[in-house]
């Protein structure tokens, strides 16, 4: 693809950054182009400008996320920083988070605030935009539980508020157009003790440091817990247990001891390797009992 021609801006334009350091897995080609724009007026003014030829993505903290080899086409946005990071407690327990805030920050000043039902964000990797973009949650809470509205950003430049009743969430996904960016959400909870709040989420950290590969180059759950005909579900992990895959390796990529559900990087796999080991893993598994997992991880960029 030639250079692209893009619209002038306040924030940095960088031409062929390698997306790797930006992902968890730390694998991944570079972007034609990655936009890390100053505020939200910046983002505005460059998207009215820019031409609707070029594919437009969003990257945050890359926690979820396999950035193929290829490099991602068209121009990645990431919303990085002060101006995307503000969190604000609010009145009637209601808490404020910017896109680019992670999660676990969220759940940290929410219970500084004695603001209580968030707690489940410090077990959440990654960033508010993405926990918006794929419902996410943890030890039985969702963000379609505690979302009040958000504020989000059309192609051509347009900021608008979106409740919460139009997300159409589902498990690991949401309704909305793919093409909007997430600029900040508001949250309810409920009042209380903040040593209280902060008790429940040692906790919570506690129990997701002794069960997942967090000090490893990973991503968070790599396939959905699939809810069979019947109605019934089932946990991913045990489904690639059952198939005899925890440790399973394919270049420098590896089924995690710890969390059959988590894959890893050893040190110098491809992403080509990690999403490789992940079909393995959904043909052997298939191969077993008959189920078809599908990714939660999503994967992006050119082959």
């Amino acid at each position: 693809m030639s250079e692209l021609v893009l619209p002038p801006a306040r924030g940095q334009i960088l031409r062929g950054e390698r997306l790797a350091p930006f992902t968890w897995f730390r694998v991944g080609g570079p972007a034609d182009a990655l936009f890390l724009p100053a505020d939200a007026d910046d983002l505005a003014q460059f998207l009215a400008q820019l031409g609707p030829e070029i594919p437009v993505s969003v990257l945050g903290v890359g926690s979820n996320v396999i950035v193929r080899d290829g490099g991602i086409e068209g121009l990645v946005i990431r919303l990085a920083g002060r101006a995307f990071g503000q969190i604000e407690p609010l009145e009637g327990a209601r808490i404020k988070a910017g896109a680019g805030a992670l999660d676990s920050m969220l759940a940290k000043a929410a219970a500084k605030a004695g603001i209580a039902g968030l707690e489940f964000y410090v077990g959440v990797p990654g960033t508010i935009g993405g926990a918006l973009t794929m419902n996410a949650g943890c030890y039985g809470r969702e963000t379609r539980d505690v979302l009040v509205e958000a504020t989000l950003m059309s192609r051509s430049g347009e900021a608008v508020s979106i409740p919460a009743s139009e997300f159409g969430f589902s498990y690991r996904n949401n309704d909305l157009p793919p093409d909007l960016i997430f600029l900040d959400a508001t949250f309810q909870g409920r009042p209380d003790a903040p040593d209280a709040i902060e008790k429940r989420m040692a906790q919570i950290s506690a129990k997701r440091e002794g069960s997942q590969p967090i000090r490893e180059k990973t991503g968070g759950s790599t396939f959905k817990n699939p809810t069979l005909p019947s109605g019934d579900k089932l946990s991913a992990w045990m489904l690639v247990d059952e198939a005899g895959l925890r440790g399973r390796k394919r270049g420098g990529a590896a089924v995690s001891d710890k969390h059959a559900n988590f894959l890893i990087n050893t040190g110098e796999a491809k992403a080509a390797d990690i999403e490789g080991l992940g079909e393995d893993i959904r043909a052997a598994v298939l191969a077993k009992n008959g189920v078809q997992l599908e990714w939660e991880i999503k994967r992006v960029g050119r082959v």
